[in-house]
């Protein structure tokens, strides 16, 4: 005997708050890569403060490179700007 109860024309699927799997696992990789990248032009700038290198342009840039995914870096970086244009003169 078939059910009295109306069935649905349509099955709504219910979308989920979380992002699909493929998309974290992009987004962590993406962080991933970043943070290796911005972490080993930092550590170049760090060593080219005893050796022979454009220190002062390397380590901002490895910063730089980091503040894209990280917001300690961030932070870090605008407080070495402040810092720069305080000590330049430029408040």
């Amino acid at each position: 005997m078939p059910s009295s109860s109306p069935q649905p024309a349509f099955r709504q699927e219910e979308e989920s708050p979380q992002p699909s799997l493929s998309r974290a696992a992009m987004r962590h990789f993406r962080r991933l890569v970043v943070g290796v990248v911005g972490v080993t032009v930092l550590l170049i700038g760090i060593a080219m403060i005893v050796l022979p290198g454009p220190a002062t342009v390397v380590i901002p840039t490895g910063l730089g490179i980091l503040a894209i995914e990280f917001a300690w870096a961030r932070r870090l970086l605008e407080e070495l700007k402040r810092r720069g244009k305080s000590v330049l003169g430029r408040d």
